[in-house]
């Protein structure tokens, strides 16, 4: 399966990204694939081969290419419970200074540079993402209608916010149909309520579901918060979302 690193052009400079698709030589339905707050390493990588895999081309961009290339900071090859909080403290200073109007210039790129590839069909692309990349793809959807037929988001975060320009607060713009697939606790019954009140009254096709027995980071086989049932419950979800909604010609 042919793999790509590549650099995508941005209004901020060039943004590292990884691409994997099919190896047969027809144009392929898009995928944007925005990572977890860990950012772009081996595990986004194998999600995007394993999504190559079924016929999609996948491109996983680096958030923080402001601040360099990925690995923008050194991560343990596993992150255990206990290597969390320093990690994070890490992490902090560039997970703040992605601001929404950054978030929003790199998604007219990002898609912008997918549309480009001779690997990509017309058709409209899925956006996904991970944590803090499941309000990346929500905000991505709501900014390009047009464009995005599909979002999923998989134990994320930042997604229902006291900000007035919340993702939950923006999905009357959606043409997408939507999955998000939460680990317990990572919204509050009250949050769940309002997002499904949010998007019924936008129309928008969506799932919320709380899959059980996980934390937070359960589909990525790199931290203790993995869980290979949820993993493979995950791909269950997205794999006929994306069939349903992204054109194969």
């Amino acid at each position: 399966m042919p793999t790509k690193t590549l650099q995508i052009p941005t209004a901020d400079g060039r943004a590292d990204a990884f691409a994997a698709y099919p190896d047969h030589g027809v144009r392929h339905p898009g995928v944007l694939l925005y990572p977890d707050a860990f950012g772009l390493r081996p595990e986004l990588e194998d999600k995007a081969r394993e999504l190559a895999e079924r016929g999609y081309y996948v491109l996983v961009p680096n958030l923080y290419y402001r601040q360099g290339p990925a690995p923008v900071i050194e991560l343990p090859g596993h992150i255990g419970e206990e290597d969390r909080p320093a990690v994070f403290g890490r992490l902090k200073p560039l997970v703040e200074a992605h601001t929404t109007e950054r978030i929003l210039r790199d998604a007219d790129a990002y898609l912008t540079f997918l549309g480009a590839q001779p690997e990509v069909g017309a058709g409209p692309v899925g956006a996904i993402g991970y944590c803090l990349g499941a309000a990346l793809a929500l905000r991505t959807a709501t900014a390009h209608p047009d464009r995005v037929a599909a979002v999923a988001g998989f134990h994320p975060g930042f997604v229902v916010t006291d900000a007035p320009d919340s993702p939950h607060r923006l999905v009357g713009k959606l043409a997408a149909e939507v999955h998000l697939g939460l680990a317990e606790g990572d919204l509050t019954s009250e949050a769940i309520g309002d997002l499904h009140r949010s998007l019924d009254a936008a129309g928008v096709t969506h799932s919320i579901e709380i899959y059980p027995g996980t934390v937070h980071g359960f589909t990525m086989s790199d931290t203790d918060a993995f869980d290979a049932s949820a993993l493979q419950h995950h791909w269950d979800r997205l794999l006929p979302l994306l069939e349903r909604t992204l054109s194969r010609s």
